[in-house]
């Protein structure tokens, strides 16, 4: 049977990575939604897929009234989360499930960016990101999320007090990039080139640690993400009301760059 999947992007090259071959491989038809220039009817095919993906983008959960559309991603992760359908967010979709969630997005102080391994806490280390123990993932982001009580950190670092959260089976929520594919991260490298040299990221390590982390990055984010993906449950759900015109709150500001 296949199933839809639609992936919400903010930039281009923040793309599924990684995740494109997998979600065909576990029967998925997957389109984009470009949230800058989506329209009615895009949010509403979005709305009813049955998984949703939110990727990263340089900009925060908070920047509705620059970005109204903000404004209408997060209703409609709100809609999603209360029907409990299949939803990933990575990054700044991390964020805006976390606000969804009834959690807070801040500033963290300073931004993490580039390869290095995540703690796992107790509960992450029952859970699906066993797979991540010891291994270096890709950061890149400059907030921090805090979430409910019910809702534990899977895994820290010392910059982030929760890297990773879940909701049962169906929501995940992922700070790093495991989706990313090194072999195209110069994309990543050219499209931050203003944020990489504002923050005094050195380029030059990141391809270095890319080259020798990448590999075995993929390897373990694959089984990561396939288990995931076969764990989702899915049911049969009565006509929901549009997202459209429920905004929801933003509960912080704050933004990534």
């Amino acid at each position: 049977m296949t199933r839809t999947a639609v992936a919400i992007r903010h930039l281009e090259f923040e793309d599924l990575g990684l995740l494109a071959p997998l979600l065909a491989d576990h029967g998925f038809a997957t389109a984009y939604l470009d949230a800058a220039t989506a329209d009615g009817d895009d949010w509403s095919r979005a709305g009813d897929a049955d998984l949703l993906i939110v990727l990263g983008g340089p900009i925060g959960v908070s920047d509705g009234d620059a970005y109204p559309f903000l404004r209408t991603e997060l209703g409609l992760i709100q809609a999603r989360l209360a029907a409990d359908r299949p939803t990933l967010g990575i990054c700044l979709g991390a964020q805006l499930i976390a606000a969804a969630c009834g959690g807070s997005v801040r500033p963290a102080g300073t931004a993490e960016i580039g390869y290095a391994s995540v703690t796992l806490t107790n509960a992450g280390r029952g859970s699906i990101l066993e797979e991540l123990d010891g291994i270096p993932v890709l950061h890149w982001h400059g907030d921090a999320i805090s979430t409910p009580r019910d809702l534990p950190p899977l895994a820290f670092t010392q910059v982030c007090e929760n890297q990773a959260f879940a909701r049962g089976p169906n929501v995940l929520a992922l700070q790093f990039h495991l989706e990313v594919d090194s072999a195209a991260l110069e994309r990543w490298l050219v499209g931050h080139a203003y944020e990489l040299c504002a923050r005094r990221v050195n380029v030059h390590d990141l391809r270095k640690d890319a080259a020798a982390h990448g590999e075995r990055l993929a390897s373990h984010a694959t089984r990561l993400f396939s288990g995931w993906l076969a764990g989702l449950t899915f049911a049969e759900y009565p006509p929901r009301e549009s997202v459209l015109d429920q905004p929801g709150p933003v509960p912080v500001k704050t933004r990534r760059q």
